[in-house]
């Protein structure tokens, strides 16, 4: 298992997977109500109880993406390589779809658009995530 190292006072100490796994929930639960408040026609999100919805769907994102996703990567890596990387972004779709049958009628996506939409913000989010908060935190000095 490879763990992320963060340098704190000249030595290498394993990074709290709970604080990475915190950044990666608030950021995925702020997309979804983002996109939810935008398309609030296309996307529905249930928003009963504080947003535990939103923040639910946001755990059932993060363990596809490191569970399901590599795997779906995988196989599309032939239609992903033919497109140059056009294709990737509806991995991202998929695994919004996946999540909207996992939670029923609390998520409700209509339309491709916003899903291709939902997914590229989700990746841009991903990005930033990473090279903001989280690779700062594991540069090797």
């Amino acid at each position: 298992m490879k763990f992320r190292m963060i340098v704190v006072d000249g030595k290498k100490v394993r990074l709290n997977r709970f604080i990475d796994w915190l950044v990666y929930m608030v950021g995925y639960t702020f997309i979804l109500i983002l996109i939810t408040i935008i398309f609030n026609d296309t996307f529905i999100l249930d928003n009963s109880y504080f947003g535990f919805w939103a923040f639910l769907a946001s755990v059932i994102i993060y363990i596809l993406n490191k569970t399901i996703k590599p795997i779906i990567f995988l196989l599309t890596l032939p239609i992903t390589g033919l497109t140059l990387g056009l294709f990737y972004p509806f991995i991202n779709v998929m695994i919004i779809k996946i999540t909207d049958f996992i939670l029923g009628e609390h998520l409700e996506t209509n339309g491709i658009f916003i899903l291709f939409f939902a997914a590229i913000l989700i990746s841009a989010m991903n990005f930033l995530l990473e090279k903001i908060i989280i690779e700062p935190l594991t540069r090797k000095d």
